[in-house]
Order: structure tokens, then C-alpha cells, then sequence
């Protein structure tokens, strides 16, 4: 099959298109024809070399976390799924490669796509509304009436979770650029933050929850706004010994992200808070929820631009550079 294929890590490592051996299937598994698969910036960082001690990835590499696709085969002890249907899904981060023709997939990551979207809108959907379901709902378990500051509210993430957020019934406050003021605004969001003339710590106070996707100056300013018992959610870091230990990491990795991390987890202590570090996880049950959520328009997917198989090292290209309003997708089919 051909797929979009990292040789070795590294900034300035484009990528090629090339020909894979087509996935080995489990008897738990589905494979997929993927039609579309959109861009996200963990693709960028997993090949710039980021997170290569966390995810220790063989080389070459197929790149991709999440896509939209039909269903060709299934495993022997799959009754959730059959040939023809129209699924979605992030794969498990252990087994990822949606650039590619095909994917094979636990079929408890998948999902059946939503009736309402193209195979190209809901490609833009999984990795990061499960990131926004797994971070309001699972972790921060936001109820109605609480103040929530989702940063970059344009971004892949902070776009859907301003939705899920206020479809929560929360307060939401957010952060763009000048030009995506309005647009943030008819999002949802209660309050947004123009970057460029504002400081959000100058301007926001008493919230009960953070979803932090920036970095350390961010991140200590974000746990300043927090009320008494609130919680900073982060997706960019620093992890903590917790999430160590969840992934089963090294001792002398373990070490390190205590380190790292030391400093913001002393602040939350200090000031009766919480800090999480969160990395998503593939899980079909809560796609299938956010399935319901979409189809009832509560969530809608928002594509910047889209790029065609061929011009996937293009797709990422665009998003190293910071400039996206929503998400990007690749186009196979």
C-alpha cells in the first residue's frame, strides 16, 4: 500500500510517500480503507523526534493519529463492525499510521462515522474531541454554571472544546488573535482574548478549570486565574510521575518528568489547586458519544484546508507553522 513514510526524526525531516506492507490484522481488530486523515501537532512533533522516549516508535515510520474510512475486513472476534461501514477513529498511539491506504485498528477505538459529515469533516473530528471529552468530561467533570479558559480557542482542540464546553452549560473563556475574535465569539465562547493587545492573566479570574495547550509562561499564568480547588488540565506538558506510571516509563524517565514537573505541581500544592498532565488515548465508547453530539449538531467539525495524499508533507508543513483555524486534512480517496 503506499503511505506517508519518516525515514529518520528531526525538524527538517520532510517525508516521503512509499510503499508499506499492508497492516497485519488481530482477531480483535478491523481493517480500514482510509478516505481522508487530518493533520494534528502531535504528527509534527512525533517527527521532529518530541516524543520519541515516551513513544518509542520503530523507524520508517507511518505517520497519522486519526482518519475516516470503510470498513474491508474484520477480525475473528469482532461483532461490532462489518465490511461497508463507515467508521472514524484514533488509533491506539502504539499503532498509529493514517497516511496511509490502509489501517488496521482495535475495533474498540473505532466508531460508526456520523451520518452528517463527509468522510473529510469527520476525519477532523477524533483526536481532538476525544482530547475535549477526555479532558471536560472525564477528568475535569465540568458542570453547568463553572467558568472554563479553553487557550487558543481557533486551534484543532480549543474548536471543539469551546462546543462540548458550552453544550456543558459552562462559562467559557478563550484566546485568538485579533483576527478570529468574532469568530471565536460565534463559536461560543462567552469571552475571548485577543493575544495580541491582552494579557488573559490581567483579565480573567476565579475560574474553576484550564485547559492548558501552550507553554511554561502560559501554563503558570493559567494556574494564577484558578480559583481555590480548581484544576489546570494540560496537553503540553510538563507530564507528571502519575502519567509515568501509567505508561509503565523507565525509572530514570520517571526522574525526569518529576523533575520537569516539579515546579508546577509545587504551585498548584501551594495554592490549594490541581495540576494534570493529560494525553489522550484512543476509546471507541466516548467516540461513539461524541458520534451523537455531532449528529445532533452540537459539534461541528472546522476544516482550514485540505491537501491531497500527495501533498501531505505540504499538510504538515501548515501546521508547524501555528496558522490553522480548525484542522487540516489529508485527502486518499
Amino acid at each position: 500500500m503506499k503511505a506517508f513514510i519518516i525515514e529518520r526524526y528531526g525538524k527538517k525531516a520532510v517525508g516521503r510517500i512509499g510503499e508499506m506492507p499492508t497492516p497485519d490484522m488481530g482477531d480483535d481488530d478491523v481493517l480500514v480503507q482510509i478516505h481522508a486523515a487530518s493533520v494534528n501537532p502531535l504528527d509534527t512533533k512525533i517527527k521532529s523526534g518530541e516524543f520519541k522516549l515516551i513513544l518509542p516508535y520503530r523507524l520508517p515510520l507511518v505517520l497519522g493519529n486519526d482518519m475516516a474510512g470503510t470498513v474491508v475486513r474484520v477480525g475473528a472476534r469482532v461483532r461490532n463492525f462489518k465490511p461497508g461501514d463507515e467508521v472514524y477513529a484514533r488509533p491506539d498511539d502504539d499503532r498509529i499510521g493514517t497516511f496511509a491506504e490502509f489501517i488496521a485498528i482495535k475495533a474498540s477505538s473505532v466508531a460508526l462515522k456520523p451520518k452528517n459529515l463527509s468522510m473529510v469533516e469527520a476525519a477532523a473530528i477524533p483526536l481532538v474531541a476525544l482530547t475535549a471529552w477526555q479532558i471536560l468530561v472525564e477528568t475535569a467533570k465540568l458542570k453547568k454554571g463553572q467558568k472554563v479558559f479553553i487557550q487558543a480557542g481557533s486551534g484543532g482542540v480549543g474548536t471543539v472544546a469551546i462546543q462540548l464546553a458550552k453544550h456543558l452549560g459552562a462559562f467559557v473563556a478563550t484566546t485568538t488573535s485579533t483576527a478570529n475574535v468574532d469568530w471565536a465569539k460565534a463559536l461560543g465562547a462567552d469571552v475571548v482574548i485577543d493575544y495580541k493587545k491582552q494579557d488573559f492573566a490581567a483579565e480573567l479570574r476565579d475560574y474553576d478549570v484550564v485547559l492548558n495547550s501552550l507553554g511554561n509562561d502560559e501554563l503558570k499564568k493559567s494556574m494564577q486565574i484558578l480559583k481555590p480547588g480548581g484544576h489546570l488540565i494540560s496537553i503540553s506538558g510538563p507530564p507528571t510521575p502519575t502519567f509515568a506510571a501509567s505508561r509503565g516509563l523507565a525509572w530514570p524517565l520517571k526522574q525526569v518528568l518529576r523533575l520537569l514537573s516539579f515546579s508546577i505541581r509545587k504551585q498548584a500544592k501551594k495554592s490549594a489547586k490541581h495540576y494534570t498532565f493529560l494525553f489522550m488515548r484512543a476509546d471507541g465508547a466516548h467516540l461513539s458519544k461524541i458520534t451523537g453530539l455531532v449528529e445532533l449538531g452540537v459539534i461541528r467539525p472546522i476544516v482550514d484546508k485540505v491537501f491531497p495524499f500527495a501533498d501531505t508533507h505540504k499538510g504538515l508543513a501548515y501546521v508547524d507553522s501555528g496558522r490553522t483555524k480548525g484542522k487540516v486534512v489529508v485527502q486518499m480517496i
